[in-house]
C-alpha cells in the first residue's frame, strides 16, 4: 500500500499526467485507493485523520475540498484513473496521500516538489 513514486519534481506550471491504478484484488469498500494533492501548508496528518472518518463521501469530505488541488475518486481493484493537471505556479512542497482509512499512516503518501 504505497505509491510507486513518493517524490515528484516539477517546474512551476508544468503540465503533469498522473495515472493511478489500483493493482489489488480486494473490493473497494475494504481496500480502496485514491490520490489527493493538497495545497501547500495543509496539515496532512489532520487532513488524513478527518478524511478517514467520512465513508459517505468516499473519504474526501466536502468541507476539506478547499485544501485540495486535485484528486482522483476511490478506485477499486484493477481500476485506473488518469489526471492531467498543471503543477502549482508557486515553488514549494505539496503533499499527496491516499485518504482511505489507515493508508496514510502506513506510508501511502508523497510530495510534489515544485522548483
Amino acid at each position: 500500500m504505497k505509491y510507486n513514486l513518493t517524490r515528484i519534481e516539477a517546474t512551476p506550471g508544468e503540465a503533469l499526467k498522473l495515472v493511478l491504478k489500483n493493482i489489488g484484488s480486494v473490493p473497494k469498500e475494504v481496500m480502496g485507493h485514491n490520490f489527493v494533492l493538497l495545497k501547500k501548508g495543509t496539515d496532512i496528518a489532520a487532513f488524513a485523520q478527518t478524511a478517514a472518518t467520512d465513508k459517505a463521501s468516499s473519504y474526501l469530505p466536502p468541507a476539506l475540498l478547499d485544501q485540495v488541488l486535485v484528486h482522483t475518486k476511490q478506485l477499486g481493484p484493477q481500476q485506473t484513473e488518469e489526471l492531467d493537471f498543471n503543477a502549482p505556479t508557486e515553488p514549494g512542497e505539496y503533499d499527496y496521500l491516499c485518504t482511505f482509512p489507515g493508508h496514510y499512516l502506513i506510508g501511502m503518501k508523497g510530495v510534489l516538489v515544485v522548483k
